[in-house]
C-alpha cells in the first residue's frame, strides 16, 4: 500500500470515530419548564445595575428568561415604574402587568389582581416570589443577601413626582442616581412597614453612584427585579 493511501485510510478511520465520539455525547440537561407561570423574580440581572436598558430592556430580559422557562408564549413585563423626564409622561408599575391572578414557578397563586396584589392579602415573599428557575432568592441571614428587587414604585405600584430620582434615570444608568427597591422575603434590618415592604423599602445608594452593580450588591440587592405575564 502506498503511503498517500494509508494516510488517506487513516484520516477517514479518524473522522470515523470523531463522528461516533460526537453522537455519544450526552444531551445537556433540559431547563426546568413551568408553562403556567406567570410571576417570577429574575434569577440575575443584565448585569450593569440599575441599567436595564431602559424599560424595554427590562420587559426584554423577562420574556428571554420565561422563553427558557416554557413560559415564552405569554408577554412578560417587568414590574417598573419610571418617572416623567425628557417630555415623556411617567409609567406606573401597576398598569402594565395585566389584571391576574399571578402563580410561581409551582403553581401557587400570589395575588388574584391587581388591588390585591398592592394589600396586605398578597401571598409574595421568601417561600412563594421565586425565580424563573423555581429557586428561593436568598434574603436575611443568607451570604450573600440578594433580597433587594428593584421597582422605583411607592407601595401603590406608581411612580415617584419628577423631582428626585428613584428609577436610576429610567433604568438607564449604572453610576449616578437612585433606585427604589423592595424587599423580596419581606425582611429588613427592623420590623417596620417599609421593611415588610415587597415593592418600596427604601433607595439605593453607594460609593459609585448609586445605580451600579456593585452600589445594588451593597444594600442587600444584586440588580433583580419582579416579571409578572400580563395574560
Amino acid at each position: 500500500m502506498s503511503k498517500s493511501k494509508a494516510l488517506i485510510i487513516a484520516a477517514l478511520a479518524l473522522g470515523v470515530t470523531s463522528g461516533v465520539n460526537a453522537q455519544q455525547q450526552p444531551a445537556p440537561p433540559q431547563l426546568p419548564q413551568a408553562p403556567n407561570m406567570t410571576f417570577f423574580v429574575t434569577g440575575a440581572g443584565p448585569g450593569k445595575g440599575a441599567d436595564l436598558g431602559g424599560i424595554e430592556g427590562a420587559d426584554q430580559h423577562c420574556q428571554m428568561l420565561a422563553q427558557r422557562h416554557g413560559a415564552g408564549g405569554k408577554t412578560w413585563r417587568a414590574y417598573l415604574s419610571t418617572q416623567e423626564a425628557d417630555g415623556k409622561p411617567a409609567v406606573n408599575a401597576r398598569d402594565r402587568i395585566g389584571n391576574g391572578p399571578w402563580q410561581n414557578f409551582k403553581g401557587q397563586v400570589l395575588a388574584t389582581s391587581v388591588d390585591d396584589l398592592h394589600s396586605d392579602n398578597n401571598k409574595l415573599g421568601f417561600d412563594t416570589s421565586l425565580s424563573e428557575r423555581g429557586q428561593i432568592i436568598p434574603g436575611v441571614g443568607f451570604a450573600p443577601n440578594r433580597h433587594d428587587a428593584l421597582t422605583g414604585s411607592t407601595p401603590e405600584g406608581r411612580a415617584f413626582p419628577p423631582g428626585e430620582d428613584r428609577t436610576c434615570r429610567n433604568w438607564t444608568s449604572s453610576t449616578q442616581g437612585a433606585a427604589m427597591v423592595g424587599h423580596i422575603d419581606r425582611k429588613g434590618l427592623r420590623d417596620d412597614v417599609a421593611s415588610r415592604s415587597w415593592n418600596s423599602s427604601h433607595p439605593s445608594r453607594g460609593p459609585d453612584g448609586g445605580c451600579s452593580q456593585s452600589d445594588l450588591r451593597g444594600t442587600g440587592g444584586d440588580g433583580l427585579f419582579y416579571c409578572f405575564a400580563t395574560q
